[in-house]
C-alpha cells in the first residue's frame, strides 16, 4: 500500500462548492441547492461542536458531561433524574451512563443517592458546583453564539430559526427514534 503523498497529507477540506461540483460530476441526478444547505449544515454541525469542547475543557469537563448538565437543568428544580431517563436522553446505554456519572461525581458535578421512597430506584442531582460550571459554559457559549449569528439581522435570525425548527421536526417525524444513538451507530 503507497503512503499518501504530501499534497494529500497537507490537504484542506474542498470548499462546498468544489464538493458540490465532484458530487455532481458522479451523481448527475443532485440538487445542487439542497446539497448546499445539507453539507453547510453537517459542517457547521461538526465546527460548532469542536468549538464547543474547546470551551467547556477550559472548564475543566468533556461535551459528554456537559450534556449531563444540560439534560439536568432543562429537568427543572431541583435537577434530578434517574439514570435510566438520562441515559434515555442522552441516546447512551446505561453502561455508558454509569460510566460518565461516576466521573462527574467524583468530580464534584452531581451526586448519586438511592431514592428514598424507592431504595431500588437511583437519582442523580446537579451539585451546586455543577450547576456552577453550566453557567459559566451558558456564558461561554452565549458569547460564541452571539458571534457566529453577528451578521444576520434580528429578522434573518428568526426566519433561519423557523427555517431549521421545521427541518427539524421533519427528520424527528421521519425519524422519530433519531433522538439518541441508533445501536448501528454506536
Amino acid at each position: 500500500m503507497s503512503e499518501p503523498s504530501d499534497a494529500a497529507a497537507g490537504a484542506t477540506e474542498p470548499s462546498l462548492e468544489e464538493q458540490i461540483a465532484a458530487y455532481q460530476r458522479e451523481f448527475q441526478d443532485l440538487d445542487p441547492q439542497v446539497e448546499k444547505v445539507v453539507s453547510a449544515l453537517q459542517r457547521l454541525n461538526r465546527r460548532m461542536n469542536v468549538a464547543y469542547g474547546r470551551q467547556t475543557a477550559t472548564l475543566g469537563m468533556s461535551n459528554a458531561e456537559w450534556e449531563v448538565l444540560k439534560a439536568l437543568v432543562v429537568s427543572g428544580a431541583p435537577y434530578r433524574l434517574g439514570p435510566g431517563e438520562l441515559a434515555k436522553r442522552l441516546g447512551l446505554t446505561p453502561a455508558a451512563m454509569t460510566h460518565r456519572i461516576d466521573r462527574m461525581a467524583s468530580d464534584g458535578l452531581v451526586t448519586r443517592e438511592r431514592d428514598e421512597n424507592n431504595r431500588v430506584r437511583v437519582i442523580v442531582e446537579l451539585t451546586h458546583e455543577g450547576r456552577e460550571k453550566w453557567l459559566e459554559a451558558m456564558r461561554m457559549a452565549s458569547v460564541f453564539e452571539e458571534e457566529l449569528l453577528q451578521d444576520l439581522s434580528g429578522d434573518e435570525r428568526h426566519i433561519l430559526g423557523d427555517a431549521l425548527t421545521r427541518l427539524l421536526r421533519r427528520v424527528e417525524d421521519a425519524q422519530p427514534d433519531a433522538d439518541g444513538r441508533l445501536s448501528d451507530l454506536d
